[in-house]
């Protein structure tokens, strides 16, 4: 969905869970609630965290609509 060096915003079909967003960065990945935006599994570097997570504090509706297109959830 967006990309911003070092990271990039995922959003994936089929996908379980909470409603959520996947920040991948060169050697490393992680699941970001959308609702709260808390840290769900794996790792990030901190800068890298922040950054993607301010990014998606703007976006949270178009995530979400995302989400919910990809994994036929209304």
């Amino acid at each position: 969905m967006y990309r911003a060096p070092p990271w990039k915003i995922a959003v994936y079909g089929r996908d379980h869970g909470v409603p959520h967003f996947h920040v991948e960065g060169r050697g490393w990945r992680c699941s970001v609630a959308i609702s709260t935006l808390e840290l769900i599994i794996g790792y990030a570097s901190k800068p890298a965290l922040t950054s993607a997570i301010g990014w998606a504090s703007q976006h949270q509706d178009e995530l979400l609509a995302k989400w919910r297109e990809l994994n036929h959830e209304r």
